[in-house]
């Protein structure tokens, strides 16, 4: 025992010795720490329980996060050529294309909201002309809006008609998606409910085209938007129905499981298949990162925004096919056409935590694997 600062009695290293636990005392009979290094691999370790293999599994492969990544560009200006150019671009792209195509969507708003207001007062008789006229506002500001990134889209395939009983599912990537379609033709949109200016778009003029917005956290909401998809899939006059059924953002290299509510419906189901060119800007919007507003302004301050859209052969379900069935065939035409690697995921796991009886049924199951090995021992 010794002494330290203010006369306490310090125990020495040997004291402290005596008080730890002999851990080979808990080893079965024959066997030692100091055991060579060599004779410990890791399916030994890996063999202890399912929940590490399952663990070591996804450190190796966690294609769940893959789905949520943005790719940052590789780097290409840090030489002594090419950088003075990547300056001249940078210049280019900041000072002269982003305040021309402010001033394009400035122009766009103006005119749109100068026909939109009075239209929407003025004929609230006339419902017939009201939505015609109204339809032809909306894709008119998405046409701004795709210009001011100085859009290069490429339609393929016929170009979608109204029709009772139809619906249009597309892989998403980010909300412009949504513009980039409406831009061609007018859609009645299922999307999540923003807050800020994105909110107030929502609940004044898009709901002129009939979109229905619902919150993921709300269960009533499910509810509601379900009875909503049926009374206006019904509608002769309706516009079409766009719903993404992996339910957020994926950033355009994979595509999650599809939710079944829109293949429940009854309705011959119309695949699109959306696919953007990296080779300008990474469109994907991760929103848990970036406000929709900053992502506006990054497509605005990039070279422009290339995109494949191919409208796709309608599908109908089987005789002998479920909706979950039905939604992964359609999902793998999207995949097929779009280039996108399918994983067995459920979007909406980006949103939430582990439920506790989840957790508990692992702790469980661990428990009871490591009390196997030791009476096996």
């Amino acid at each position: 025992m010794s002494s330290g600062k203010g006369g306490e009695l310090i125990p020495s290293s040997s004291e402290l010795d005596l008080d730890r636990p002999n851990i080979e005392d808990y080893l079965p009979s024959g066997s030692s720490i100091h055991e060579p290094l060599g004779k410990l691999r890791l399916c030994d370790l890996l063999d202890i329980s399912p929940t590490l293999t399952e663990a070591a599994g996804a450190i190796v492969d966690d294609s769940f996060t893959r789905c949520f990544k943005s790719n940052p560009p590789e780097p290409w200006n840090w030489n002594v050529y090419l950088f003075p150019l990547w300056c001249c671009g940078v210049v280019i792209r900041y000072l002269i294309l982003f305040p021309v195509r402010v001033i394009v969507l400035t122009v766009g708003w103006i005119i749109f909201l100068s026909c939109f207001i009075p239209v929407h007062l003025l004929l609230k008789g006339h419902d017939k002309l009201q939505k015609n006229m109204e339809r032809a506002l909306v894709e008119l500001i998405c046409s701004f809006f795709v210009a001011s990134w100085t859009g290069v889209i490429n339609y393929h395939g016929p170009r979608p008609s109204m029709r009772p009983k139809q619906v249009f599912v597309a892989n998403h990537t980010s909300m412009i998606d949504f513009i980039i379609l409406e831009q061609m033709s007018s859609f009645a949109v299922i999307m999540q409910k923003h807050p800020g200016w994105v909110g107030l778009l929502q609940s004044t003029i898009l709901e002129s085209v009939g979109c229905i917005w619902f919150n993921r956290t709300e269960a009533k909401d499910r509810e509601t938007v379900t009875k909503k998809l049926r009374e206006h899939s019904q509608g002769v006059d309706n516009n079409p129905l766009l719903i993404f059924p992996e339910g957020t953002c994926v950033n355009n290299q994979y595509s999650v499981m599809f939710k079944k509510g829109a293949f429940e419906l009854g309705c011959t189901i119309c695949p699109i298949a959306i696919k953007y060119n990296k080779i300008f800007v990474d469109a994907f919007w991760n929103s848990r990162k970036q406000s929709f507003t900053m992502h506006l302004l990054q497509l605005m301050t990039s070279w422009a925004v290339v995109c494949d859209v191919w409208y796709l052969e309608p599908q109908n379900l089987r005789p002998d096919e479920t909706p979950i069935e039905f939604a992964e065939r359609v999902r793998d035409i999207i995949s097929i056409r779009a280039g996108l690697k399918k994983v067995p995921w459920d979007g909406y796991l980006k949103y939430s935590r582990p439920s506790p009886k989840h957790r508990e049924r692992k702790q469980q199951s661990f428990a009871e694997s490591v009390l196997w090995r030791l009476q096996e021992k």
